[in-house]
């Protein structure tokens, strides 16, 4: 019996994305005789607008330790899968309808939260759907690790590592912005990774006064310098008290004159001890390379529990990673869920105990 299965891949890229389709595809080909396996371009776009081709052994070779994907990717907002194109096209139906095509036996879909509400969406509308758990964020509610998390801190946590030879030698304050708009998981780990001193995460919002004097703590104890690890989500106490109608005016009125909340946090710190404030923002390159040997072990992990999965029939679910274990879990539990940092976590507890100051 033939097995249909298409693939794509939405949202932000990261480094494991690769790995994660070799997983699934080399498992399945190791255990049915005929496998069709067709790739989607651009993510949903290419659902969409019916723009895939069928892929063979030979792409899914060589392909384990490269970044991005294959596939393409882009971002398809959730909010907007029910509002037709702009000539008028059913998004939700024209997915449906590329997928009966195909007669597809399973969608498997790589991404992160919005990638999942869509993956969701299908699932209501009667589609086999496998979600796998993409984001350098790793705040995908259901599973403990997503792949591309741990390429990510190490590549913040080398950033971090760089600016501690320059800081110590001006004797400067540095502050490293990390991804992370809502969730603060990544700068955390990456913060504690490279020895920061101060971590600005968003689900803790600072207190500038409390960061200066972390910073001031330093300088009377003949530190030299100080680095921020600081996520591009971070809030102040302040911000964090106000409606969300006037905190998006505040974040309007910031743009005009910061890059980001990292620049204005250095002329506040500037402003209130002085101290002269450098920023150093990593970006993109924090999604980009090839994945980490953890992130090569995870995927291949996920991708070959989504092939069981398949061969089990047993669909509308997210291949997750619970207490170590792969995991199958239902999509209707953790679509539209966040993970977010708790600010009792044990790792939170402990970075507080080495004398790490979160601002607060």
């Amino acid at each position: 019996m033939i097995k249909r299965i298409g693939l794509l891949t939405s949202g932000g890229d990261c480094q494991a994305l690769n790995a994660t389709m070799r997983g699934v595809v080399k498992a399945l080909s190791n255990a049915v005789d005929d496998l069709e396996v067709y790739g989607f371009d651009d993510g949903y776009k290419g659902l969409i607008y019916g723009k895939y081709r069928m892929l063979s052994s030979k792409d899914f070779s060589g392909i384990l330790t490269r970044g991005g994907t294959i596939l393409g990717t882009s971002r398809q907002p959730f909010k907007l899968m029910r509002v037709p194109d702009e000539k008028g096209l059913d998004k939700v139906e024209a997915m449906k309808q590329t997928y009966y095509k195909l007669c597809l036996d399973c969608l498997v879909i790589l991404g992160g939260n919005g990638t999942q509400k869509t993956a969701n969406l299908l699932r209501e509308e009667g589609l086999n759907i496998i979600h796998l758990p993409k984001t350098i964020d790793n705040d995908i509610f259901g599973t403990d690790m997503t792949f591309g998390f741990q390429s990510a801190v190490n590549i913040a946590t080398n950033a971090i590592d760089c600016i501690h030879t320059t800081a110590t030698s001006h004797g400067r304050v540095f502050i490293v912005e990390i991804m992370g708009h809502k969730v603060g998981s990544l700068t955390l780990h990456a913060g504690i990774a490279g020895g920061a001193d101060i971590i600005l995460i968003p689900e803790i919002p600072y207190d500038i006064k409390k960061v200066c004097e972390a910073i001031e703590k330093r300088n009377k104890a003949g530190k030299r310098f100080t680095i921020l690890a600081v996520a591009e989500g971070a809030i102040s106490k302040e911000d964090a008290e106000l409606p969300k109608k006037k905190y998006k005016e505040k974040l309007e009125a910031r743009a005009k004159k910061y890059p980001s909340v990292s620049y204005e946090i250095a002329d506040q710190i500037n402003q209130v001890i002085g101290s002269e404030v450098r920023v150093t923002v990593p970006g993109h390159i924090q999604r980009g390379g090839e994945p980490c040997p953890y992130d090569r072990v995870l995927s291949t992990r996920i991708g070959a529990g989504a092939a069981e999965a398949i061969l089990d029939g047993e669909y509308g679910i997210m291949i997750g990673v619970i207490n170590g274990k792969i995991k199958r879990v239902p999509l209707a539990d953790c679509a539209g869920k966040l993970k977010m940092v708790s600010p009792k976590d044990q790792i939170v507890k402990a970075a507080k105990q080495i004398g790490i100051s979160f601002g607060d």
